[in-house]
């Protein structure tokens, strides 16, 4: 990839000397730039389409370079790769740094600048150099190199050095990353405790409105829009993980920014502890976007060399250009899907999962008959949820003591297990590593194993959560406990997939005397890699409450993420549509439930609740022993077809259409050569008009001819008033246009009744 990095040398019009170092992505049609000017630290200086003659890129500093205000410092602020007051900054603090409790104000120099290939670890690669996918693509897998530029830079007088990196990922994905180190030892001065580290992209004045969501338990990734006014606008999250109403993605565009069209620039902090999005505009310089861990005081703390940890590594901050969020979600997409190339050498399964089949009503010879009409359905992996552990027959007990209750399972699920393997499914089983109820053996044995304020443990009910705590993983003790006991019975049981959920807010997380929030983060990510590292076969499901865990951190170690408790396909529509601007549809769990739904008690047709299951990692949530002959065969008829289509569903580019009445959705999946695309259009209440707005396809081969077909095997939409006479073509054998015609003028969609869907495919010809 060094042909992707160029590095230019020149001088600025006042004679300082200039350094440009150039990453682009052409096939991803983005690219980089940035600036250093002397020694100071570098200002990204263009983030956007490839520059048709990068060696102009020098120019950019007198071009950009902010000339003195009135009734400011002579050294105007503009915001460098880590602005500080040192650097006339009075923005909200990016970098806080202090030595026993004083605040640092350092002026880093630069010391060395490494451009050019960065080698980028792929985490979860299958054997071999390369494979082929579900939807027969030749894969290679390994690591590869990514144009990327590394700055080391130190303020000798405060002792720290800094160094930072930037990579422009094959999609186009930009990622960026500092290494904070404290030079001075025990002589020389204090520990240097780290306050925050906030990293960021430069924002350009077109970028006047800003988009983030935000949401509850069963209504995850609620969009919301403002504009982006003079001053700062943050999304924190402080409870311990991403939580409900986090911001997948701060994104700031030109006003009216849609799914389809609008320069905009999005943000997101691949972290699962706490953390901050933000947004920032001062009256004289350039605007900044970008995020960062939070940090309590204390909770990180580096010793000088040699004394023990002396460095810090901030989270990765994402950034992603697009004209659209279609485009911006295709470059996450491109670098999940690279973490795990594995889950790709094979159809995503179809699930059971037994939470709303049986909740904690265990009996193993129900659940060998549930298992029975599971594989009779077609269903390909069973997972046994919440209840078969000691003491589990409601939600305020056993957590922590991760072995078998006889008194539910006398036989162990040994037999259980055999079972579904025997039927040819996979055989999953529900965990919650991190927390612990008071009633339970491990907390009684171990209260000081809690993850909170000693004084809290166990007089504090109010910051209880049906008994549950949160279990200190960074404990040695209470990490070997949890881990023992898991990769026991995965062993034992030949368990195939874990459902890993996180149900509390973590409050008060208290370790070894300090706030252990990060810590407990990287020991969750630890317990997950040494799982299947012991493992390799095994698959992990993170959930927590449903989507309150839902970010580029845990999507390294995870292989799917359970996207919402809620499974009425209403509220699913919206929630799986904004989950995807980060997470590709193959990885989020979205499941057909029973009709009331248990979420909202919102009924609607097996056909509705089965297509907005078409758009993720499908399966039921459901006690199917109690369908109809007439359900069973809608069932039947579902999965066969998610089977048929999985391989373009899975890994194709998602597009979501931009339609102005606010009662339709529509969301498609185009097959990287234009040549296959699957869409589902959706109603959610009544549609406005009388007529209804046009689909347009996009991302077809202009110059190719398309067969449309309507795939109603799961049962016809219904509608009223008119039908539009292609559907009927559609029906039988197939309607046929050009890829040219299909994007540019479209296809009328017929007026829906409300919660009505219908599935389209198309195919070249």
């Amino acid at each position: 990839m060094a042909e992707n990095t160029s590095t230019f040398t020149g001088a600025a019009a006042d004679g300082t000397a200039l350094t440009a170092v150039y990453l682009t992505q052409p096939a991803a049609n983005v690219a980089i730039g940035l600036v250093f000017a002397g020694s100071d630290l570098p200002h990204i200086v263009h983030w956007g389409r490839p520059l048709a003659k990068p060696d102009t890129l020098l120019a950019a500093y007198d071009a950009l370079k902010p000339q003195r205000v009135s009734g400011a410092l002579d050294d105007t602020a503009w915001p460098s790769i880590l602005p500080t007051q040192a650097e006339s900054w009075i923005g909200e603090q990016r970098v806080v740094l202090r030595r026993a409790g004083v605040e640092l104000f350092p002026k880093f120099t630069v010391t060395n600048i490494e451009a050019g290939g960065v080698l980028e670890a792929t985490l979860d690669a299958v054997s071999g150099e390369s494979y082929t996918d579900v939807a027969g693509h030749a894969r290679a897998t390994g690591p590869v190199r990514v144009p990327g530029v590394i700055v080391t830079a130190r303020d000798e007088e405060q002792g720290v050095e800094v160094e930072w990196h930037l990579e422009l990922l094959p999609g186009g994905l930009v990622r960026q990353k500092a290494t904070v180190t404290n030079l001075f030892g025990a002589d020389a001065g204090a520990p240097l405790e780290i306050g925050k580290i906030e990293l960021g992209f430069p924002l350009p004045e077109s970028a006047g409105e800003i988009l983030t969501t935000t949401g509850h338990h069963l209504r995850e990734r609620s969009p919301q829009r403002q504009p982006l006014t003079v001053g700062r606008f943050e999304k924190p999250q402080l409870a311990g993980r991403p939580d409900f109403d986090a911001s997948l993605l701060l994104t700031a565009g030109v006003p009216g920014f849609s799914f389809e069209h609008g320069d905009a620039y999005s943000v997101h902090v691949g972290w699962s502890g706490n953390s901050v999005l933000s947004a920032e505009r001062l009256p004289y310089t350039t605007g900044v976007i970008g995020g960062g861990e939070l940090l309590f005081g204390g909770e990180v703390t580096l010793a000088g060399p040699g004394e023990g940890q002396n460095s810090y590594d901030t989270p990765w901050l994402f950034g992603s250009y697009g004209d659209g969020l279609n485009e911006i979600a295709a470059r996450f997409h491109s670098y999940v899907r690279s973490l795990h190339p594995r889950l790709f050498s094979h159809g995503r399964p179809v699930i059971l999962n037994t939470w709303e089949a049986v909740y904690f009503d265990h009996d193993e010879a129900t659940l060998k008959k549930l298992a029975d009409r599971a594989a009779e359905v077609g269903v390909e992996r069973f997972v046994l949820d919440d209840g078969w552990f000691h003491l589990r027959r409601d939600d305020t007990k056993g957590l922590g003591d991760w072995v078998v209750d006889p008194a539910v399972w006398p036989n162990g699920l040994d037999g259980l297990a055999e079972h579904v393997h025997k039927l040819g499914m996979e055989f999953g089983l529900w965990f919650e590593p991190e927390m612990v109820n008071l009633d339970s053996d491990c907390a009684r044995e171990h209260p000081d194993w809690i993850l909170a304020a000693p004084e809290a443990v166990p007089y504090r009910e109010d910051v209880s959560y049906r008994t549950q705590y949160v279990l200190d993983l960074a404990n040695p003790a209470a990490y070997r406990h949890v881990h023992d006991q898991m990769a026991a019975l995965v062993g034992q049981l030949g368990v195939d997939y874990i459902k890993w959920d996180h149900n509390r807010d973590v409050t008060e997380p208290v370790h070894d005397g300090h706030y252990g929030l990060h810590e407990q983060t990287l020991a969750c990510y630890r317990l997950f890699d040494d799982l299947k590292r012991e493992f390799p076969k095994l698959e992990i499901e993170s959930c927590s409450s449903g989507g309150a865990r839902t970010d580029a951190g845990i999507l390294q170690h995870a292989d799917r993420i359970w996207g919402s408790d809620s499974n009425d396909p209403r509220d699913r529509v919206d929630i799986q549509r904004y989950t995807e601007l980060v997470v590709p549809p193959e990885m989020i769990g979205a499941h057909v439930g029973p009709s009331p739904a248990h979420s909202t008690w919102r009924a609607t047709d097996v056909s509705y609740r089965a297509a907005i299951s078409l758009e993720g990692c499908s399966g039921f949530e459901w006690n199917i022993l109690e369908c109809s002959d007439e359900e069973l065969a809608s069932l039947k008829a579902f999965v066969a077809l998610y089977k048929e289509l999985r391989g373009i569903l899975h890994t194709g580019r998602v597009q979501h259409a931009d339609f102005n009445d606010p009662a339709l959705r529509g969301r498609g999946v185009v097959s990287t050569d234009g040549t296959h695309a699957v869409w589902v259009v959706a109603t959610t209440t009544n549609l406005r008009d009388v007529l209804a707005e046009r689909l347009r396809v996009r991302r077809l081969d202009p110059n190719r001819t398309y067969r449309v077909r309507l795939r109603d095997e799961v049962g016809e939409p219904r509608w009223g008033w008119n039908t539009p006479q292609w559907i009927a073509a559609a029906r039988d054998g197939g309607f046929e246009a050009s890829g040219l015609l299909l994007e540019q003028v479209g296809l009328q969609v017929p007026p829906l009744w409300p919660m009505q869907a219908m599935i389209l495919e198309f195919e070249a010809l």
